[in-house]
């Protein structure tokens, strides 16, 4: 039998000393920014080599897996038309496609549909491709919109002639992908991104029919901890520059009817206040932090915004709930709450003060609102979605509370919601909290007793709250018997506001020993066989596996971490890496010897030792943005060094892709599949 040897990368020591404290990184060679280097591309190549090798054997049960996920995907698939302005938008899914198109109609029933893309034609000629902000300017002739064709995030824009079907000579390179319009038709507000770490930090205004090296730079963010963005009023009136990092947010607003304004700054900006704005006629309805940890809702007359003394209370704060949402219509205010974890929808009739709320019949749920783009609607759009219940439009009337199915997901094949059942419940975690766990498993196939194959997954950073929703591809997990869990672990904003303020910066380890607890408790009360525990978590999320592999090896049979986060100091200490002076807020800034010091305690890479760690999948994209493919590289190859027992650990490098992975809705299941496939391979 041939044996088959794991790639050993080569020692260069470099010497790191911060706070007079050295570490030594034998693997900072691996860096790369230009991706050319011929030595490290061959190293990523033999990882590749080596992962198909490893799992030859699992080749059939992958295409299995693939076909099934596939199998349950409706091909020819329309979404729900929203309207704005005089048309109605929507995309369309066609046959083996792996992008949509793009029509717009005049009604909703759509007759006389127009096609705006095609964006497979797009993308023919580019191993990898996403398209973004599509915008149609005022007059609803001309369609800007943006193209990716590396995966670095870095667009340029284009315009449509939609009466000629026609691009305009004008391209704008170099920028965040989106833009907003003037209202004269000709105006182009854009952002561009710093090529180095690609932070989104110039606003520029663009004449249509001029080159853009005479765009006109009308806002430049001096502060690298701030991400910026637009977008534009519901009532068309202005565009709004946002201002955001971790802690503190803020808006300036923009005269839309004047090709020459200047970005007027809501209020000036106060560290640690945050708030969002949205505008109706003579009032601007501020969501705020102010005074407020879980946010409430204010309003000022357009006259007076420059004081927050001005402000009035439309939704009070409240300790106990969350203000996650809100959306305007003329007569018609509607706000989305956290209570204890679940959703709540409410709307408040502005004319006369009644309140009503929806109801749902899930335990459990998550829901958007979306595609309320006018003020003069009757009716309120929003999606809704459950761990067994796949994604549902309806429309809402204002007025009744009424709901309209507009269109529910179709699961192809012997799909049953009724075969399966979710929970969810709480875990005592070490310090006394208690940990909210969504889980779905198939009826049929579950019992209490200890004896199912157990998939955990969590997140819990930047206050992101992963609610249980529907999967077409976890389906075949659950009808192979696993049990599937989302730990809402701190770091979120499950439970609140503190809730994430509790799992971030000197508070980080609750996110970890949370996802721990959680899985030893899971064992205890019989929803999964101690040996056949297997996590998985990406990015930030693989930060978190990073940190339970170190911790508590022998819990885990099996980890997946997605473009992992997992270099934590070294990262944070470069400035020239994207996203890291917007995330001192988050993790703390490594120069200050206190969050040095912390961060160091938890760094996946950095608290490697000699133990035997799990069997282990990680998987990264060449020309991630986020986070730079060096730091799985050099966690494979340190974990490699270090590492004792028998246990695999394969690295998986996609050559084209980026943060999200490949792009097209069936190149992803491929990755899908190879995790699954490496899970379900080593059942015991």
């Amino acid at each position: 039998m041939i044996s088959i040897t794991a790639p050993v990368a080569k020692k260069v020591p470099y010497e790191i000393v911060t706070h007079g404290h050295k570490r030594v990184d034998d693997y900072y060679w691996m860096r790369d920014d230009t991706r050319t280097d011929p030595e490290i591309l061959a190293h990523l190549a033999a990882e590749n080599s080596y992962v198909d090798a490893k799992l030859a054997h699992t080749s059939e049960l992958q295409e299995t897996l693939f076909e099934e996920i596939k199998a349950r995907i409706k091909k020819d698939d329309n979404s729900v038309p929203t309207k704005r302005g005089n048309y109605f938008y929507a995309s369309q899914m066609q046959g083996d496609n792996e992008y949509p198109i793009y029509i717009r109609s005049t009604d909703f029933s759509g007759s006389n549909t127009e096609v705006l893309l095609d964006v497979n034609q797009l993308a023919k000629a580019h191993d990898y491709y996403q398209l973004s902000g599509l915008r149609v300017s005022p007059s609803e002739k001309v369609l800007a919109y943006g193209e990716d064709t590396v995966s670095r995030r870095i667009y340029t824009i284009k315009f449509k002639d939609l009466s000629t079907g026609e691009l305009l000579a004008d391209e704008l390179i170099g920028t965040s992908g989106n833009i907003e319009w003037g209202n004269d038709n000709k105006t182009v507000y854009y952002i561009k991104r710093d090529p180095q770490t690609l932070l989104a930090y110039q606003v520029f205004r663009h004449t249509l029919g001029t080159p853009q090296a005479n765009d006109e730079l009308i806002y430049e963010e001096q502060d690298k901890t701030f991400y910026t963005f637009m977008s534009k009023s519901k009532d068309n009136s202005s565009v709004i520059i946002w201002h955001s990092s971790t802690e503190t947010k803020s808006a300036s607003v923009i005269d839309a009817n004047s090709p020459k304004a200047t970005p007027i700054e809501f209020i000036p900006r106060e560290t640690g206040i945050e708030y969002s704005i949205a505008k109706m006629h003579d009032w601007f309805y501020i969501s705020t932090n102010w005074q407020a940890q879980n946010f409430r809702l204010m309003k000022v007359h357009k006259d007076k915004v420059g004081d927050k003394s001005n402000w009035q209370d439309v939704i009070a704060a409240n300790d106990n709930i969350k203000l996650d949402d809100f959306e305007l219509f003329n007569d018609h205010l509607v706000y989305q709450q956290r209570e204890n974890g679940l959703i709540r929808v409410t709307v408040r009739q502005l004319s006369t003060g009644k309140e009503q709320q929806l109801s749902f019949n899930d335990s459990a749920f998550n829901l958007g609102l979306y595609g309320n783009n006018n003020l003069d609607n009757s009716a309120l759009r929003l999606y809704y979605t459950s761990l067994t219940t796949p994604y549902t439009d309806y429309d809402v009337d204002l007025t009744t509370l009424e709901k309209t199915q507009l269109k529910q997901d179709e699961v192809l094949g012997d799909f049953d919601s009724n075969n399966y059942a979710s929970e969810r419940i709480f875990i005592t975690a070490r310090d006394g909290v208690k940990v909210p766990v969504s889980l779905v498993y198939r009826k049929d196939k579950f019992k209490k007793d200890g004896t199912n194959p157990l998939h955990q997954y969590g997140y819990g950073s930047y206050g992101s709250t992963i609610d249980p929703r529907f999967s077409f591809s976890r389906l075949s997990l659950l009808d192979r018997g696993f049990v599937y869990a989302i730990a809402h672990v701190r770091g979120s904003q499950m439970l609140g506001r503190p809730w994430y303020e509790d799992g971030k910066k000197l508070t980080k380890n609750n996110t970890f020993t949370d996802f721990i607890d959680v899985t030893k408790a899971l064992v205890a009360q019989g929803y999964g066989d101690k040996d056949n525990v297997f996590a998985s978590g990406g990015s930030a999320g693989g930060l978190l596996m990073g940190a339970v592999m170190n911790m508590a090896p022998e819990l885990y049979n099996g980890v997946h971490a997605a473009v992992p986060f997992v270099d934590v100091v070294t990262t944070m200490l470069d400035e020239s890496i994207p996203l890291t002076t917007n995330e001192f807020d988050e993790w703390g800034n490594p120069k200050n010897k206190e969050y040095y010091n912390y961060m160091l305690s938890y760094s996946p890479y950095d608290q490697i030792k000699k133990q035997s760690y799990p069997n282990t999948l990680i998987t990264t994209g060449l020309h991630d943005s986020q986070v730079q493919y060096f730091e799985p590289m050099k966690w494979v190859a340190k974990l490699r060094e270090y590492k004792t027992g028998d246990n695999i650990l394969l690295f998986k490098t996609d050559m084209e892709s980026g943060h999200g992975g490949a792009s097209g809705r069936f190149k992803g299941i491929h990755e899908t599949a190879l995790e699954y496939s490496f899970f379900i391979d080593l059942l015991k």
